[in-house]
């Protein structure tokens, strides 16, 4: 029997189904403060300074168009999720409110080497994504196909390669994630001392083995090993050979295999093939060094666990219906049953964490 309607506990469950329900107004708020170029307009060098949506609008659409009371409608949102810090009137008077940018909206803010978080953001909001959220079900009634698929009529990698403007968006977005990410892992991670010869697999334009190779000079010779296409686009960096293949194939031979986020969209099957490839191109003792988003055995309301499980949704709906975020705990199994007798996980991140399989 349901409670009196009256109740503490019935109001409160109202509000969270509002609030559930209402949800897709972050995503959509964060996306336009994206596109508007907020968090550079605040940021402006390192300054910071609280600013009005009236000044924030003359400074990201300088010709004198827009509107700040819609604005600052979106920078209230995001300040109530953490993205910005609203600064009231003081006194409590009359007068606007003005917002700047907390840790979390700092990762939106372009840096020196032309990257940040704004990219994945657009990213995850183009249109061929957004037709597939509404199909979600359908992975539950029939996963033989994810719903990106149906809803846009092939798998989504060879739906970027197709569209030029969003493959080179997705390679933004993945630098921008994976460079703060690699500078606190090869703070952490000891790992790749030793290795002589390092094969990134999957490695894209380079990014992490330039990183690898700067940190660690005993690394002699980087393979960066991704589809034919993608690597005939990779820049010359030094020490690094570009190499194009099929990891379902072979991998190069090589000391350690490096790897990251790759292993989360693909099932259980495809893994094995992949792990047997790695576990045939290492030498004794050699190892595979996997960084991938790690699921904790039991959910909590913490934001790690929402992020890694939001996540292993994002994969089941646009990538692959059956690939998925694991946990310790399965991707040790997955090991073992092809070879790797010796497995390690290393939390450098809160995010991803560090896997490290030794033949």
């Amino acid at each position: 029997m349901m409670e009196d309607e009256s109740s503490e506990n019935r109001k409160q469950a109202r509000l969270v189904i509002l609030e559930l329900a209402n949800m897709i107004s972050v995503p959509m708020a964060l996306n336009a403060v994206v596109r508007l170029n907020v968090a550079d307009a605040i940021w402006q060098g390192g300054a910071n300074n609280p600013l009005s949506a009236i000044e924030i609008l003359t400074r990201v659409l300088p010709e004198g168009n827009g509107d700040a009371e819609n604005l600052q409608r979106l920078l209230r949102l995001l300040a109530s999720y953490g993205v910005f810090k609203e600064h009231s009137p003081s006194g409590g008077g009359e007068g606007e409110s003005k917002y700047s940018l907390t840790d979390v909206g700092k990762t939106l803010v372009t840096d020196k080497e032309g990257l940040s978080f704004a990219p994945f953001v657009l990213q995850h909001h183009q249109d061929a994504l957004m037709r597939a959220w509404p199909l979600v079900h359908e992975a539950v009634v029939d996963p033989s196909k994810e719903p990106f698929e149906r809803a846009n009529g092939e798998p989504a990698y060879s739906y970027y390669l197709k569209q030029g403007n969003m493959n080179e968006l997705m390679v933004k977005a993945m630098s921008g994630v994976s460079v703060p990410f690699m500078r606190a892992m090869l703070q952490a991670y000891d790992g790749f001392r030793g290795v002589q010869r390092l094969v990134d697999v999957g490695g894209s334009g380079g990014d992490c083995l330039r990183m690898i190779l700067q940190k660690h000079p005993n690394v002699k010779e980087g393979i960066n090993f991704d589809l034919p296409e993608v690597v005939a686009k990779a820049p010359q960096i030094p020490g690094v050979t570009h190499v194009g293949g099929d990891m379902f194939k072979s991998i190069p031979q090589a000391d350690a295999i490096f790897m990251k986020w790759v292993l989360t969209t693909w099932t259980d099957d495809e893994i094995k093939k992949i792990m047997q490839n790695c576990y045939n191109s290492l030498p004794e003792g050699g190892k595979l060094i996997a960084c991938e988003p790690v699921l904790p055995e039991n959910s909590d309301d913490s934001h790690r666990t929402r992020a890694l499980l939001e996540g292993d949704i994002f994969v089941m709906t646009i990538y692959r219906a059956k690939g998925k975020h694991r946990t310790e705990e399965q991707f040790r199994k997955l090991a073992v049953s092809v070879g790797f007798p010796s497995f390690r996980a290393f939390h450098v991140d809160h995010f991803y964490t560090v896997l490290e399989f030794q033949k």
